[in-house]
Order: C-alpha cells, then structure tokens, then sequence
C-alpha cells in the first residue's frame, strides 16, 4: 500500500528524571516502549529528542542564589554593578537577579523598551507615539517612566516587571536604580561595570562597551562558568538558557552532552539494528503573533546532536514545479516529473527558483521547533519526542 503519511512528530512518556538516572537507557528503553504500545517501529534516520531540562536534572546542575552571588562578588569588587538588557520572565531571570542582588550593593538596572530582547513587551509603540518618546535616543528614569505610563502588566502573566524586579534588588538588601534606555553607552553614564544580560545580541553588546572604555564587562554566559564549591556550572553558557527551579535555585543548562546522544545512537543501533539522529533541545527558534514574543530564551534550540543532523534542508518546492515547469502535467506523469526532480534536486543550484520559499534554517532549529511544540512545557510529562519521516520526500 502507498505510504499516506509524511513526517510524524511522537512525545514519549518518561518516567521522572532524578540526579544520577541513567539517562540514555531510561530515554531507549521509553521510546522503544512507546513505539510498542502504538505499533510503531524505529526506522533508519528517525530522530530522537531531548528536552535539555531532563538531561539538566540527570546531571545535577544547579545553583543556588548564594552560588550565583559569590562569583558576582568575586568579578564585581566595587559593588555597583549595571545590569542591562534582561528579558522580562519570573522563570528565566527573576533567580538569577536575586543571586546578582545579593553580590553587590547597588544595582542600575537598564531595561530595553518598549520590549525585551525576545518580545515581552513592557510599553507598546502606540504609548510611545502617544506620549512622544523615541526609544532609540531616549533615556528614562524609573519616575518619568510611571509619570509618562503608569503602571503597565504583562499582557500573559499580569505582572509589573518593573516593580517585580525592583523589589526582587531590595530583597536581599540591594539598593535599586532603574532605567529605561536602548543604548548599551547609557550605562557608562551610572557605573563602569556592567554585567551584559541579554542573549542572542550579547557580543555586539559587549563590544559597544569596550570600544566605549568601560571598566568590568562580563556576561550572564561569563557567570558560573566554573563550579563554585559543587555547584551547578555551564562552561559554555554560564547562565544563560537557566530555569527557576525555586526560589532560591536555578537549573542550568545543562553541561557537555554530546556523549549522551552518541550513546543512545549507539543503544538503539544495538538495540534495533537502527541508525538514528539524536538530539538535545531546549526553547523552539519561533515567533507568537499576538504576543510578538519570540520563544528562544535560550543560547541555542540544541546544545548537541548527533552529526546527521548538521547543516540545513536540501529541498525544492512542489508547488512552484506543479505551477511552472510542470504546469501542463497530471497524474501519474505528474508524480513521476516530480519525483525525478526531487531525485535530481543534488545537481541543481540551491538559486534556482524551485528551491525559493524552502526554509534555509539549520536543522537543529527546525526540528528542535517541532518538538517543543511536541513536548510543551506544562504537564505532558513527554520530555522526549520521536520524529519520523522527517528526511522523506515525495520521491520516496
């Protein structure tokens, strides 16, 4: 029979994850039980995903608040730190500025406006047009921004950011001045030492800063680079792409794993005789359209994956051939001119206009979107996905 179905995207009930679990056989033995209880089989190039969360948990990576104050002490010895360009999020950053907090004496925190790096907003532009402010050129203090706008919720949370994050600065004995500018120079203007919060945009903000003599620059991906005394650490990302895990604890991203996805490449080789791609991800790289948020909180969708899925697609458009070079074709010869195209796509320039409107997105990021959207972030209890038929095409 003709095969019906194209790409199949499958979250996979794990058993909760602890400190020490033996991760890659626990995340083997669930798919291969899953693919049972629906009369599924694993395939060659299926794909294996991994919520980064789980892979954290099995590793033990957390910091407290005290964790993340003493290596801000020891980086931050004046004790008047600015704080620019955090996203807006009580899961994200709210933790980690309390550890912040705690290791300095005084905060200027500079908030992006009208919204976060990732799309929370705090103002929308109609108030900024209202109230005639530009936000490329103007500085606000925390009083000209009540007077000019009040208090302002997050449209999804309800929460006043701005008083959130002031009184999380006061509770541990900090004193708090806030900001609202998009410059990262306007700093200079409060302290010379700047811890750099935002994200994907973070370089260019460090270097906007040395080019403009500041004194200590340092990033969240610079802080808890290294354990502090048993701690939780993330070499690479330091703070970056951390969760609330309470209030006075985070979760990290989660540390070197790339053996962990070869190993269950491997067990499941042995296990089926299959060869599949294995992937850990965290946030999908895409954008809500009514909350204009984008979803990617995190440094990177995957911190490691097996090599098959490097690079992006090599895929042409079925819809411009139907329309243009095949236009005057149907049924069977239709099918098999597309099939034939597709099998031929290798020697075919990737500026043709058959290949115009394919996504030129790596492959990490794609298929780390479908499976957060797979796995949500709730009470699924699926942290791990199995996509199928994710490499087939029409021709197949």
């Amino acid at each position: 029979m003709e095969r019906k179905t194209g790409t199949i995207s499958i979250g996979v009930r794990c058993p909760i994850i602890r400190e020490n679990d033996d991760l890659s056989t626990i995340v083997v033995d669930s798919v291969l039980d899953a693919c049972k209880s629906i009369g599924f089989a694993i395939k060659n190039r299926d794909i294996i995903s991994i919520t980064e969360s789980i892979v954290a948990r099995a590793q033990g990576n957390y910091a407290s608040v005290d964790d993340i104050a003493a290596d801000i002490k020891s980086k931050y010895p004046n004790g008047h730190i600015g704080v620019i360009f955090p996203i807006l999020s009580r899961n994200r950053f709210a933790v980690c500025l309390k550890g912040i907090a705690k290791g300095a004496k005084k905060i200027t925190l500079m908030l992006s406006y009208p919204s976060d790096e990732v799309g929370n907003e705090l103002l929308s532009y109609d108030q900024l047009d209202e109230a005639k402010v530009n936000p490329y050129s103007d500085v606000l203090t925390l009083n000209q921004y009540r007077q000019l706008f009040g208090c302002n919720v997050h449209p999804f949370t309800g929460v006043d950011y701005v008083a959130y994050y002031k009184d999380v600065i006061e509770s541990v004995g900090c004193k708090p001045e806030i900001i609202f500018a998009n410059n990262p120079k306007t700093i200079l203007n409060y302290t010379k030492d700047i811890l750099v919060c935002d994200i994907h945009s973070r370089f260019r903000t460090k270097r906007i800063l040395k080019e403009n003599n500041a004194n200590i620059i340092y990033g969240l991906d610079d802080i808890l680079t290294i354990s502090n005394n048993g701690s939780g650490y993330n070499s690479m990302y330091g703070l970056l792409g951390s969760n609330k895990a309470s209030d006075n604890t985070i979760k990290l991203f989660p540390n070197e794993c790339k053996d962990l996805v070869l190993d269950i490449q491997k067990k499941m080789l042995d296990k089926t005789g299959k060869h599949v791609e294995v992937m850990v991800y965290g946030d999908g790289a895409f954008k809500d359209p009514k909350g204009k948020i984008w979803e990617l909180a995190d440094p990177v969708v995957s911190p490691a994956f097996t090599d098959g899925l490097k690079g992006t697609p090599n895929e042409i458009k079925l819809k411009y051939l139907a329309d243009n070079d095949f236009k005057d074709l149907n049924g069977q010869q239709l099918e098999e001119a597309l099939s034939n195209a597709i099998k031929d796509k290798d020697n075919k320039s990737s500026k043709s206009m058959a290949s115009v409107g394919t996504t030129p997105r790596q492959l990490t990021d794609l298929i780390g979107s479908l499976c957060d959207l797979t796995s949500g972030s709730g009470d699924k209890g699926t942290p791990v996905v199995l996509v199928q038929g994710y490499f087939d095409d029409f021709s197949k």
